[in-house]
């Protein structure tokens, strides 16, 4: 655990202590964490909405939405998920998160991006990132704990029984391995760790389509003196497990062999806390300004029983903007 990330867990919990609003960001890799006190935050440059909770008022655009897409050729993502292949046979990793960069074309600036969105969770930062995740990290209120790991994405069936995400052998076995992991991670910091909901579809409205996310939900107890350990409770639990893999440490080993570059704040956490309850989100459907390209950077769950063809094809499927 490096120094930065140490001192922000110190931050956070002294936050807690009493009961200061903050905000955090941090990166998957865990080297460059950012702990704002919620009153030093302002929206010429940084604006965020957690379900409602803002600092800013969006208003209208009347430009007409120009979003193309560049995906890396299936040639160099087969490469990829071939070495991940390799370390599942050799039983290194049960489950691998494999993501790519793809470059995007688009009329908005990150910040208009940030304006039109309609993610449960959303995030601009200097002109950086902009984020749009449908995915809790996890969520804390009255003393309980939940989280409510994503896994599959699909074109949206109207009927859930039409949908592959439904049967498909692979989904289920990678959803029931990430739901195991963070249940595991829960009991790290919770007591009475239980799966309350297992494998229910949400809907979500892209600017081209609709498509299908399967999620469940996990919860557990905290002691009341949580607030004053926020930081260290946290710290516990990253990365997330619905973005790396299992078993974790392992995993991000080869994560970072195989995406050869590091992730930054992609794939990362950002929590929102009000003096009184926690808010968080994966830091998912991102995109960032990367030497004048945007890039949206995107991926899936990789298992024994995965398809390159479908796994490519899904990546894909998650470049988009929220509409």
């Amino acid at each position: 655990m490096n120094h930065a990330f140490c001192q922000s867990i110190d931050k956070m919990n002294g936050f807690g202590s009493i009961h200061e609003p903050f905000l955090v960001l941090v990166d998957f890799e865990c080297e460059k964490p950012i702990v704002f006190s919620l009153s030093s935050i302002n929206a010429e440059w940084l604006r965020y909405n957690f379900r409602g909770v803002t600092n800013f008022v969006a208003e209208p655009l009347s430009k007409s939405l120009v979003f193309e897409k560049q995906p890396v050729s299936f040639q160099r993502y087969q490469t990829g998920f071939d070495a991940v292949k390799r370390e599942l046979n050799y039983g290194n990793t049960f489950l691998l998160n494999l993501t790519f960069p793809t470059p995007i074309r688009c009329n908005l600036s990150l910040q208009e991006m940030h304006q039109i969105g309609s993610a449960p969770y959303r995030l601009w930062y200097k002109d950086e990132f902009v984020v749009f995740s449908p995915e809790c990290f996890v969520r804390i209120r009255d003393n309980i704990i939940s989280t409510f790991p994503m896994k599959g994405t699909a074109e949206w069936a109207e009927d859930e029984k039409d949908s592959m995400l439904v049967h498909s052998q692979k989904e289920m076995a990678e959803h029931a391995t990430v739901v195991d992991l963070l249940r595991n991670d829960l009991s790290l910091v919770a007591s009475n760790v239980v799966v309350k909901k297992f494998r229910y579809a949400e809907k979500i409205e892209t600017s081209q389509s609709a498509l299908m996310q399967i999620s469940s939900e996990i919860s557990g107890d905290l002691k009341p003196n949580w607030h004053a350990n926020i930081g260290s409770i946290i710290a516990k639990m990253l990365p997330a497990g619905s973005v790396s893999g299992a078993p974790k440490p392992q995993t991000c080993d080869i994560i970072r062999k195989t995406e050869g570059h590091k992730r930054g704040w992609y794939t990362g956490i950002m929590g929102l806390y009000d003096g009184q309850s926690f808010d968080s989100a994966v830091m998912i459907r991102y995109i960032e300004q990367c030497n004048n390209q945007l890039q949206f950077r995107s991926g899936g769950g990789i298992t024994h029983l995965s398809n390159a063809t479908d796994e490519y094809n899904e990546m894909i499927t998650k470049v988009y903007l929220p509409g």
